[in-house]
């Protein structure tokens, strides 16, 4: 008979804060900083006090783990789902320090007003945020912790509070404090969910039982139980992998982490980390699931996170028993590959190798999933030496296109890892690349299907993308320009204009899907797309040829006819452009999408 799913039961507030004091419950300390507004600590108070329902804690109870010399030791429970609930309880009643959103430590107070308490006005403010007005009123209690404490005497309290506020009496005012401190008797709602779940089925339960439907990604999983793990480290692990993350799109805060987590600053890990405080790079970022999934894959060779969260509970997939030796040796093993993740070395190398081939922009990005298998890729040819080192560029520059032109981790990406992943292990990078050329890079792919992708309007289309890429790998300069190349005007915030003016084709009844077409994008420098105006393109592109005769620059500011048709070449652009009008634009569209493909070609083979 199948095991319950989870068990469904309360515990009061003091009993959740203790087993946290236990470490019987596991905290993800800072897996995300204290994100909770402090007017939102002071509502979870208010609505404690006046017994409103407050939501459900989700626990997952990890595995009982089988010890070397044979002992069982019991799993303890991880929060999935209640935590910011469970620190705003941890700073307003038990007064603990959290990390915000900046990462310094601070405690948010909360005061509590008596007299608002006894009031029959149901808008009374009871509780609030701590001011310094707090601090010199008589009324207010500025911090509600200080009640909580063991050392609390409530009779001393009482009879100087009392005293300062004669108006109200002592018998009155024991009741008002009886019943704030019976807050940490309030039961609240736990979801227990069984160690025997796959993280499929406790994804699914979260949404289910989540009012707002807050998807959980697999990395939440592993950080929460590397969060939950100080034996082998994890606490630390799990800490590195947040502060590259967060480091890699705030360096200013690397300041801030030194100086507030004084605990880590004392490891050689943050010193690791210490590049990113110059770090500029913007075309990939990657989170924590993209480093918790890149060490996994590049170090352990396994694709699918469910199976990582399992290994860091001691699961032998053999026995199917649980067992202290793997826990540690997944440790270990993630240890070393999310430090080969944030080696500066290895991740300034992997992004020249990204950005010479043209992936200069995080406007060319459309797939961060294809980038992590670049990047594990890059990786496990760093380690297994199975080509020179002058090879590993051309390779994983080959394997990135490749997989962004045919989409190969688009859909369901975690499956299409897993099967690269198996394959690379089995026979090497070198072999499966040129497998999977053979299998998808037919004369049919680059001659009709990359023409076919390019009926698009979006400017985010992969494939467009990637042709952009070639332009600024192959240093082409923009259209009608003699000296402004494809690349500066991507870095620099230059606009993707209509060769086909638009205002052109509207005249002419054309609607958005029309005029709209991957076919009649170009990239141009703004005096030479305000020389185009509305023209027809044999008008303009007229006036420039003319000009190569006059040398009196009016569209654009070539003024060289060969320079010119190696500028409409490079920018596939059909040779009789010059003739062409309202009645060529679906032809227009037709042969440049051949051109533009067959340049994709070109670039591939010269990567």
């Amino acid at each position: 008979m199948q095991g319950e799913k989870f068990t469904n039961t309360t515990y009061t507030v003091k009993a959740i804060l203790g087993l946290i004091e236990a470490r019987e419950i596991a905290i993800p300390e800072i897996q995300r900083p204290f994100v909770w507004r402090a007017t939102q600590v002071r509502d979870l108070m208010d609505s404690l006090y006046k017994g409103y329902p407050t939501g459900y804690l989700i626990l997952w109870k990890n595995p009982n783990v089988k010890l070397k010399d044979g002992t069982i030791s019991s799993g303890k429970k991880v929060v999935i789902d209640g935590q910011q609930r469970i620190t705003a309880l941890m700073t307003a009643v038990a007064g603990q320090k959290v990390m915000n959103k900046n990462f310094e430590e601070t405690r948010i107070k909360i005061a509590f007003n008596p007299f608002a308490a006894l009031s029959k006005d149901n808008d009374a403010e009871i509780f609030a945020v701590q001011t310094p007005a707090h601090l010199k009123s008589k009324n207010w209690i500025p911090d509600i912790a200080e009640i909580f404490k063991p050392e609390f005497s409530s009779f001393n309290f009482i009879l100087k509070y009392c005293k300062d506020n004669p108006e109200i009496d002592c018998d009155t005012l024991s009741h008002v404090i009886d019943k704030l401190k019976s807050i940490q008797n309030i039961q609240m709602g736990i979801i227990e969910l069984s160690d025997t779940l796959d993280i499929d089925v406790v994804t699914d339960i979260f949404i289910r039982i989540n009012s707002k439907g807050t998807a959980l990604s697999q990395g939440d999983f592993v950080m929460s139980k590397m969060a939950a793990d100080e034996k082998y480290g994890g606490n630390t692990l799990r800490k590195i992998v947040d502060y590259f993350s967060h480091l890699a799109v705030s360096p200013n805060h690397y300041e801030k982490i030194a100086e507030h987590d004084t605990s880590f600053a004392a490891t050689p890990y943050l010193q690791k980390l210490a590049w990113l405080k110059d770090d500029t790079e913007t075309v990939y970022d990657p989170n924590y699931d993209d480093v918790i999934r890149v060490a996994f894959m590049s170090e352990i060779k396994r694709a699918k996170l469910a199976n990582l969260v399992q290994m860091l509970a001691g699961r032998d997939f053999e026995t199917r028993e649980f067992k202290e030796s793997i826990v540690e040796q997944t440790y270990k093993s993630m240890y070393d590959g999310v430090l080969n993740v944030i080696s500066q070395h290895n991740f300034t190398q992997f992004m020249i190798t990204l950005r010479s081939a043209g992936f200069i922009s995080k406007k060319l990005v459309n797939s961060v999933m294809a980038i992590d298998f670049a990047y594990t890729v890059f990786l496990i040819l760093q380690k297994s030496k199975e080509v020179p080192v002058a090879e590993v560029k051309r390779i994983v520059q080959k394997w990135y296109v490749l997989s962004v032109l045919t989409g190969r981790y688009s859909s369901s990406p975690e499956s299409a890892f897993a099967t690269d992943i198996r394959l690379i292990r089995e026979r090497g990078v070198v072999s499966v690349l040129r497998d999977i050329e053979a299998a998808q890079l037919s004369d049919n792919f680059w001659n009709i299907g990359l023409v076919q992708n390019l009926e698009t309007t979006s400017t985010t289309n992969p494939v467009f993308q990637v042709y952009l890429a070639s332009q600024i790998f192959f240093k082409d300069t923009s259209l009608l320009s003699a000296n402004v190349p494809v690349s500066e005007l991507i870095t620099l915030g230059g606009d993707i204009h209509h060769i086909f003016p638009k205002k052109f084709l509207i005249e002419h009844g054309m609607d958005k899907s029309k005029y709209n077409q991957e076919g009649n994008y170009a990239y141009l420098d703004r005096p030479v797309n305000e020389s185009i105006g509305k023209k027809a393109p044999k008008d303009y592109f007229g006036l420039a040829l003319q000009q190569c005769k006059t040398k009196q620059a009016i569209v654009g500011s070539i003024i060289d006819e060969t320079k010119l048709h190696r500028n409409l070449s490079v920018n596939c652009i059909p040779a009789d452009v010059f003739s062409m009008g309202i009645g060529d634009y679906d032809r227009f569209l037709e042969e440049r999408r051949q051109l533009m493909a067959a340049k994709i070609h070109k670039y591939y083979e010269a990567l």
